[in-house]
């Protein structure tokens, strides 16, 4: 009887993952754990199922990809573009993003729990009802990000960029938010109940009630 381990190297999918391109590629239910990947490029390509986890990937691009039940646990990207893709019920439980672009990338039901983001832009992000609790988003680009309805109870998010975000029916229990850039961001539906904030924030969530500041 061959070992596990003989059994998991076979039904590896073996390419050249250096300087590769791939469009409009079907990798579903892969095992790419481990993996190395650099620089390379993929469009319109599937990873339905893929298993991804600690695998490695540096200067790659991701354009309108789908990651749906993708398991990436402990994987980590540096330099990476995720642009329009799709993360849904996608497991990044414990991953480091590292200066990674994820600009219009949509998460439904995402395992987020321990991920490390760090020098990030998230812009046009779609976090909807997204569990980003006691996460250390420090610094991190949202802008126009969509964290309608998300769970951002104890989360980090100094010095972040929401600007013209959408907070409607984000809880914020407890995170801090000093030094965030809140430009255009209407804070009356949003529960900021314990939420740390500097004077400048404040200003602008009485403002957000009508009040004239003088």
């Amino acid at each position: 009887m061959r070992s596990s381990a003989i059994y998991r190297k076979e039904h590896r999918l073996e390419q050249n993952w250096t300087d590769a391109e791939y469009v409009d590629q079907v990798f579903d239910e892969k095992d790419l754990s481990e993996t190395e990947f650099l620089r390379c490029k993929f469009l319109r390509c599937r990873f339905v199922g893929v298993k991804l986890s600690e695998a490695r990937a540096e200067g790659c691009r991701y354009e309108e990809c789908d990651f749906t039940n993708a398991r990436l646990n402990s994987a980590e990207f540096t330099d990476c573009y995720f642009t329009n893709s799709a993360f849904t019920k996608t497991s990044l439980f414990a991953a480091k993003l590292d200066n990674c672009r994820l600009l219009g990338a949509v998460f439904i039901d995402a395992d987020l729990n321990s991920v490390t983001v760090k020098d990030c832009d998230w812009s046009w992000i779609s976090l909807r009802h997204q569990n980003l609790g006691c996460l250390d988003l420090r610094g991190l680009k949202l802008v126009e990000a969509d964290l309608y309805g998300a769970d951002l109870t104890e989360t980090d998010l100094r010095d972040s960029d929401l600007t013209r975000a959408n907070l409607a029916q984000a809880v914020l229990d407890g995170a801090d938010m000093r030094g965030a850039i809140l430009t255009e961001v209407d804070l009356r539906n949003t529960d900021i109940k314990g939420a740390r904030m500097d004077i400048t924030q404040a200003i602008h969530f009485a403002q957000c009630y009508g009040a004239k500041i003088e």
